[in-house]
Formats: C-alpha cells, structure tokens, sequence
C-alpha cells in the first residue's frame, strides 16, 4: 500500500466511526425502544400519582363526612367513620413496596391515631367542653409531629422534616377551621374550607410521590 493512500484510509474510518452514532440515532428500531422506555417510565409515575391522589382525596372527603354526620348527628357516622379508617389501611399498605410492611403499618397506625383525634375534636366541641377540646387539639397536633417525623426519616433527602412539618399543621389547622364552621352552622364558608383542604392534599400528595420516584428510580 502506497503511503499516501494512509491518510486518506485514516480520514474514512474517523468518519465511519463518526456516523455509526447518528445511524444509531437515526434508527427507528433504537428510536422506538427508547420512546417506549420513557413512556414506560411516565407511565409507572403517572399511576403512582394517579393512586396517592386518589387516597388522599378520599381521606379529606371521608373526614368531611365525617365531620358533617357528627355535626348533624347523622345515623351514617359509624360506618363513614369506619371507612375512613380503612383509608388509612390504604396508604399504609400503598408505601409498604416502597418502605417495606412494618413502617407500612407504622404509618397506617399514625393516621389511625390522626382519625381518631379529629373525632375527639369533634365530639369535645359539639358537647362544649373547652378543657377537653385543648387536650383533643394538643395531641392531634403532637400526632401530626410523629407523622412528619416518620416521613421524614423514611425519606429525609426528598422529604425534609421541616416541609412535612409545614404540610402537616396546614393540613390540620384547614380541617380544623372546617370542622369549626360545619359546627357552628356557617355552611358555605365550610364547603369553602373544604375547597382549600383539596387543594392542599393534592400537593401533599404530589409531594410525597415526587419523593417516592426520587428515591426509588429503579422501580419507575
């Protein structure tokens, strides 16, 4: 081979090793196998979304019926008060792929003690009874600490403590200000209430997917 045939061998391969790339990219095959990873993966988040929300939303509508039936003294309070326990079974059996059953059932224990607390609210200030309503106040709040505490250490990085810390008392002092007005017969600011009580659960919500995804990567 002539030596000035070299260079121009040199210059061919640098160039097919330049295009074997944009082939690659240009492939409809490898194309569409990497649309299908992604939306895949959009998919898998999307869903994930899709049931925290619907969770959450049923934890604010079940604790609204709630706090209407109590009110009004509706012969439905037992059952809808027993399906808005079973809500909190929900999440918790939602996390346990994610944290594993026992902080699963830790957490569901958490919301159980949540639900609770919001009915001794409620009965405390249907019956008027001032000592026994700061008491019912002071440990719903204390709960709603270890809530924020135990999301925060299951997932410190993407949940930080002073953000479920934030999410946490607005979620109560929101529901707390409905329950007031459902009490005292002040209707439409209560379905007003319950708008913004909405409102904050779905970012609650999304917030606590997000961290989910940000954690897990390989599951979605």
């Amino acid at each position: 081979m002539r030596a000035s045939s070299l260079p121009r061998l040199a210059l061919a391969a640098g160039l097919a090793l330049l295009l074997v790339p944009l082939a690659m990219a240009d492939n409809p095959a490898n194309e569409r196998r990497e649309n299908e990873h992604r939306g895949g993966h959009s998919a898998r988040v999307s869903s994930l979304h899709l049931a925290m929300q619907k969770l959450w939303q049923d934890h604010v509508l079940f604790t609204r019926m709630v706090i209407v039936s109590t009110a009004a003294g509706l012969p439905d309070l037992d059952p809808t008060t027993q399906r808005l326990l079973r809500n909190q079974d929900d999440i918790g059996t939602a996390v346990k792929p994610y944290y594993g059953d026992a902080a699963g059932n830790q957490l569901t224990a958490l919301l159980r003690t949540h639900i609770q607390g919001a009915a001794d609210i409620l009965a405390a200030a249907k019956a008027n009874d001032a000592g026994r309503l700061a008491t019912a106040k002071s440990a719903w709040y204390a709960n709603a600490q270890q809530i924020a505490d135990f999301l925060s250490d299951a997932n410190p990085k993407n949940w930080p403590r002073a953000t479920m810390e934030s999410m946490m008392k607005e979620h109560l002092d929101l529901t707390l200000t409905e329950a007031t007005d459902q009490l005292q017969g002040h209707y439409a600011e209560s379905v007003a209430d319950y708008d913004r009580v909405q409102d904050e659960i779905l970012k609650m919500s999304d917030a606590l997917s997000d961290g989910i995804v940000a954690q897990f990567p390989s599951k979605f």
